[in-house]
């Protein structure tokens, strides 16, 4: 995976990542604070009198990545938090734009748990400790089995997409429609909903009655 501390450049994109995670969430309505005693990336967001936690992820190449605790027995950060902000450029090696995704923690649980028994039961060494990374972009499949766990990205679209120069227009991409034009999916309106009451997607049911 990329060496985000391999550079001057990448340290800055990691930085400039970040900082648009913590926009978007202010964006959103959410209040946002840090709290001694929690991980960097940890923050706590509030909104409508509820307070909840949010691990901040930047990836520079599409892939996140949460470690496996010393006792082997859960994740760093990503098992005490109710969701994911993953934050990724939406090109590799040309980035002009930040994507940043909003992910139910369980979720993420789920999937993280599943890549580590299909890399470990794969014979993949797996150091305690340190990071295990899952595509954002690649669907979850078992061949190969990297891909195990992925696609959260593809899953939820992005909440924000967000030009890395402060200076560029905010979206390179043309609308999709508006009023009656813009069609809603029942998965896109579930998020919006669990986004405005800050719970998990999974705990929204929409009945629909023709």
């Amino acid at each position: 995976m990329t060496n985000v501390l391999g550079t001057p450049e990448k340290v800055e994109l990691r930085a400039r990542l970040f900082e648009i995670g913590i926009e978007t969430l202010r964006k959103q309505g959410w209040k946002v604070e840090k709290r001694k005693g929690f991980g960097s990336s940890v923050r706590f967001i509030s909104k409508g009198g509820k307070t909840q936690s949010i691990s901040i992820r930047t990836s520079q190449d599409k892939w996140i990545a949460f470690p496996r605790n010393e006792q082997d027995s859960g994740w760093g950060t990503l098992s005490g938090v109710d969701f994911v902000l993953a934050v990724s450029v939406d090109d590799r090696h040309n980035p002009k734009f930040a994507k940043v995704h909003m992910i139910g923690a369980k979720e993420m649980l789920d999937r993280f748990d599943r890549a580590y028994a299909a890399r470990r039961a794969a014979g993949y060494t797996i150091p305690l400790g340190r990071g295990l990374w899952l595509p954002l972009y690649y669907a979850d499949e078992k061949d190969p089995v990297t891909h195990v766990g992925g696609g959260a990205g593809l899953l939820h679209p992005p909440i924000a997409q967000v030009p890395l120069d402060p200076a560029a227009p905010e979206s390179n991409e043309p609308k999709k429609g508006s009023g009656d034009d813009c069609l809603l999916t029942i998965a896109e309106a579930k998020r919006r909903l669990a986004m405005t009451l800050g719970v998990d997607p999974s705990n929204i049911k929409i009945t629909v009655e023709a």
